[in-house]
């Protein structure tokens, strides 16, 4: 192949292709060009003579991944063909693999796969005595496939769900006949039924127990390269083991800040245990964001800085490559419908000054969500597509919702004011109740997405009542059928709608973020702690807030509702995760401090040192000044508290904001502390601060003080 030129690469990235052979850990943010460096590292590798082209192994976890690896590698001269770079998901490359060494180790015995596990799973919850319900059998397969992931057998599922606290679908240990059930359903005198667990799980034991086939694997691959490392399985990580052997050229990529996925047993402990598995491993972090304006990357460097847990500990401060765009704007709104449209007349004018609608996205906590945006654009005569999901009126519990209303409307022994009015309301909820809508929202994710579906019928009919009192059952059904008929947008060059998870490796020019609310962003059932990894469900949800926000390259919007529905009451918050990054100037934070809620006393909140007026803001209170008021900065002091934060941080081996935030370091600059007492009046600096700290950053305020008096003494 021709010289590898390194030249479009920067000095992280070029040092990631560079590192000798073995174990390598590439920390990659978003958008710092993770692909490119791994493709160059695999040509940087072939090119040296390190490895041929067709030993080397790439892994990753969805097939676009692995096409646009493919592509990457093809455009280099190393993919696509025989003989070259092998770019595969898990489950391709342990298929492959499988097929070939089935001969050796099972024989003649045949095997296929298979095609739909749920007809398989509702027999076995038949037997096992649970429902028959298509949410319900979604839910059982779910919880299956993380068992297997996590490499928990059938006998061992009780034990495991109370270890990772899931909120099982069903009683632990009648979930554990059904999983048994599924389990020897597959195994007949045909042959065997293998679904994509068992792919890995057969590829692992295969050669685990015959050394004849991990002889030939490994003289076949020598070299392995896997990407978004941080989603990673302990059925995954098994088969990975199994390949490797006792060797270690490892290249595994990926951001433990983009750890979304642990209800599927994914977890980041293996991308972040690697230095401790492999001692002389090398580790280059990639910050370089390219992706994102500065502004946009300084709105997620803060949502992602207020972690906290073991994640938070590594995490990576992006800095923003590209020229500056506008800031984030944050909207608050009255209730869902009003959001919707907010959202749909600024799309409007962004694709008048020619951002292309395929280049802008609306992303939400959960598909329920999409209802009133779909008829806001709808309205406005713009295009969309729903990714990740159905149409709203096109899920299967919202057809079966709209069969059972039609049938109760037929219904000759209703009397005629059961109908409408104002017990139109109550009338839908009943309906809908054989269909799955409950006064508390189920346990199972499926049923839950089933249930808000539902819910959100409900809460269109309250609005449609709402607007018009006298409207019956015949009526919202045509009403809600010309919504329906309304939808049907071209699949292409529209507006993306999609879910937070749908969007993971996804970005466009312009995002709006809706319904970032308390009980959605973060959703409700994720207050418990119910992740694999150990971490608290409200961290997986900021994570998750983050990969939002890392989506958009320029404009990005981020808004919440006051009301359920529209006219509703105004009990809703916006989410904890803006706390801090609403600007004291936005409109938003205007209305949010004039909403209902407690009152705050102004006399007690801290007073601006310039204007002597009442600080509102975390950024104000930090710098103890409002943010338009006048300060002068000791520029100088302000360099020598960077210096010694640097070398403090490397010292204690920690991240330099884990001592003071840059905020911090401007306010000390400020306001030229000079004891104790004088640190603890500024915000972010408490007794822990104090002791550890207090010491070193008095003494360089008073060599900056000594400084400034003997000059001013001078010139006297």
């Amino acid at each position: 192949m021709p010289a590898l030129d390194l030249s479009a690469l920067d000095p992280e990235q070029a040092a990631a292709v560079r590192a000798p052979r073995g174990p390598v850990c590439v920390l990659a943010g978003a958008g710092t060009g993770k692909t490119r460096t791994i493709t160059h590292r695999i040509a940087h590798l072939v090119a040296n003579g390190h490895v041929k082209a067709d030993q080397v192994l790439a892994v990753t976890f969805t097939a676009r991944a692995a096409g646009e690896m493919r592509e990457r590698l093809r455009a280099m001269g190393l993919g696509g063909e025989a003989g070259q770079v092998q770019a595969r998901t898990f489950h391709s490359a342990a298929m492959r693999q499988l097929r070939y060494f089935w001969p050796q180790v099972v024989g003649d015995v045949p095997w296929r796969l298979l095609e739909s596990k749920f007809p398989i799973v509702g027999q076995a919850a038949h037997r096992a005595g649970l429902g028959s319900s298509t949410d319900l059998i979604r839910d059982l397969l779910s919880e299956i496939e993380w068992a297997k992931a996590m490499l928990i057998a059938p006998e061992d599922y009780p034990a495991g769900a109370n270890k990772y606290k899931r909120d099982a679908p069903a009683d632990p240990i009648r979930v554990a006949q059904v999983y048994a059930g599924y389990e020897s359903a597959k195994t007949s005198a045909d042959g065997l039924l293998l679904d994509f667990s068992d792919l890995l799980l057969h590829t692992a034991a295969a050669l685990e127990d015959f050394p004849s086939v991990a002889d030939e694997f490994r003289g076949r691959y020598r070299s392995f390269v896997v990407d978004e490392y941080q989603d990673v399985t302990p059925l995954q990580q098994r088969v990975l083991d199994a390949w490797l052997g006792e060797r270690d050229d490892l290249t595994v990529v990926g951001d433990a800040n983009q750890t979304i996925y642990s209800f599927t047993g994914a977890t980041p402990n293996y991308l972040l245990d690697f230095s401790r598995r492999f001692p002389d491993a090398t580790v280059v972090r990639l910050e370089r964001d390219y992706r994102s304006t500065p502004q946009v990357v300084s709105l997620a460097n803060r949502v992602i800085g207020a972690a906290r847990g073991r994640i938070a500990g590594t995490r990576l401060a992006l800095i923003g490559q590209r020229p500056d765009g506008p800031e984030p704007e944050f909207a608050e709104h009255a209730d869902p419908t009003a959001e919707a449209m907010a959202v749909a007349g600024r799309i409007k004018k962004l694709i008048a000054k020619g951002v292309p609608a395929s280049e802008i996205a609306v992303l939400y906590r959960v598909n329920a969500q999409s209802e009133p945006f779909e008829q806001a654009l709808t309205e406005r005569g713009i295009a969309f597509q729903v990714r990740g999901g159905e149409l709203f009126f096109q899920r299967p519990e919202v057809r079966q919702a709209m069969t059972a209303l039609r049938q109760v409307d037929n219904r000759d022994d209703l009397p005629d004011d059961a109908r409408g009015g104002a017990e139109l309301i109550t009338l839908v909820r009943a309906a809908l109740a054989p269909v799955g809508l409950t006064a508390e929202e189920p346990a199972g994710a499926q049923a839950k997405e089933r249930w808000s579906s539902l819910l959100a019928l409900v809460q269109l009919t309250e609005e449609v009542v709402r607007h018009d009192p006298e409207m019956d059952l015949t009526g919202l059904l045509r009403e809600l059928a010309t919504r329906a008929e309304a939808k049907h947008p071209p699949t292409v060059d529209g507006v993306t709608l999609a879910s937070l998870h749908a969007a993971k490796g996804l970005e466009w020019d312009a995002v709006f973020l809706v319904g970032v609310n308390e009980g959605l962003l973060p959703i409700q059932h994720a207050l418990g702690d119910n992740s694999g990894s150990g971490e608290s469900g409200i961290e997986e949800e900021r994570r998750l807030f983050y990969v939002g926000v890392t989506r958009a390259r320029e404009h990005l919007t981020i808004s919440w509702a006051l009301a359920r529905s529209e006219g509703g009451r105004a009990n809703r918050r916006r989410s904890r995760f803006l706390v801090g990054l609403v600007p004291d100037d936005s409109p938003a934070s205007r209305i949010a401090s004039s909403a209902k809620g407690p009152k705050v006393d102004e006399r007690k909140r801290p007073l601006c040192r310039v204007c002597l007026k009442p600080l509102i803001g975390t950024y104000a209170t930090m710098l103890g000044r409002c943010r338009r008021c006048p300060a002068e900065l000791d520029a100088t002091l302000l360099e020598a508290l960077t210096q010694w934060r640097s070398e403090k941080a490397e010292t204690l081996r920690v991240r330099e904001f884990v001592i003071f935030t840059d905020t911090t370091l401007n306010a000390i600059a400020e306001q030229l502390p000079t004891d104790d007492t004088a640190l603890a009046l500024i915000a972010g600096i408490g007794p822990k601060k104090i002791e550890s700290y207090g010491a070193d950053v008095l003494a360089i305020v008073a060599s900056r003080l000594r400084v400034t008096s003997g000059k001013t003494a001078g010139q006297k």
